[in-house]
């Protein structure tokens, strides 16, 4: 199994230990991860707010370096922001002819062509879909037996474009979890905004949101995001989010690769469970437990 591979810029900074265990948990699972030649930022949320053709042509530019690098994959995704940025470029010049031409034209000034040649996948589809539940349980080394995991989707992987999981009830990390051998922590807040950049610009909101959130996970011995701004709403402002309702909301936030990395035997700092913000003593003694 082949995939061109989008870090995206979080990736290689305040999410980077989202970018390590993704690969390490692919190369445990035989998948070749194909870094994309020449990226460049999607856009994320600040291009929005400039102009909606740059909004458009940051994100097509990467996908014209996936077409060109021509190796009839699929592109993977980790980041949520980054996934959704690329996917609208995908999707919406599927039927918009004037939207792709005033892109192209944004483009050639690099001399640059979007043809709509590359299909966008984020990685949890490609886990849910593509690879399943069944080689992560054949390779597990370590159960997480007696653990309760919270999935959360966050927004942005599953809206607008429901390509891959229902955006109101979604489930596909629920057997993801399964294979790790804890259980799922069911509960309704798994694809609820976390207040993603509203952190940033309206902070008053976001806290509300956090704090909502990390309140509905207590009981889960840890929460497993797929988007880096979700876990850094969700790790970083535990403490305010505590105080603000008088209650500790302190529980231990996890990428998903790095769950499913632990099972099948990656060491904590293979995953580089060493640069999250949360991971409770709690958590720790069950994990080495």
């Amino acid at each position: 199994m082949k995939y061109l591979y989008y870090p995206g810029c979080s990736l290689e900074g305040t999410a980077v230990e989202y970018n390590i265990s993704t690969k390490a948990m692919m190369q445990a699972l035989d998948v070749e991860l194909v870094e994309l030649e020449d990226w460049t930022c999607c856009g994320a949320t600040s291009a929005e707010a400039i102009g909606r053709m740059i909004a458009y042509a940051l994100p097509a530019r990467n996908l014209v370096m996936a077409e060109q690098m021509d190796l009839d994959a699929d592109l993977l995704v980790p980041c949520s922001a980054c996934y959704l940025n690329l996917k609208k470029v995908e999707e919406n010049t599927r039927t918009d002819t004037d939207l792709l031409e005033k892109i192209n034209a944004v483009l050639s000034a690099d001399s640059l062509r979007y043809e709509g040649k590359v299909h966008v996948r984020h990685l949890l589809d490609v886990l849910a879909h593509d690879i399943g539940p069944a080689p992560i349980v054949s390779r597990q080394a370590k159960s997480f037996s007696g653990m309760s995991i919270a999935p959360y989707y966050g927004c942005q992987c599953l809206r607008p474009f429901a390509v891959f999981d229902d955006p109101e009830t979604p489930r596909t990390m629920e057997p993801l979890i399964a294979a790790s051998g804890a259980s799922v922590y069911h509960w309704q807040m798994g694809s609820k905004c976390c207040g993603a950049s509203m952190m940033s610009t309206k902070p008053e909101v976001a806290i509300e949101l956090v704090s909502a959130l990390l309140a509905e996970a207590q009981g889960a011995d840890a929460v497993v995001t797929v988007c880096p701004m979700c876990q850094m709403n969700l790790e970083a402002y535990q403490k305010r989010a505590s105080r603000k309702i008088g209650q500790d909301l302190e529980i231990t936030v996890l990428y998903l690769p790095q769950l499913l990395g632990l099972a099948m035997g990656l060491s904590e700092e293979t995953v580089r469970l060493d640069l999250n913000l949360s991971v409770t003593d709690t958590f720790l003694k069950k994990l080495r437990g």
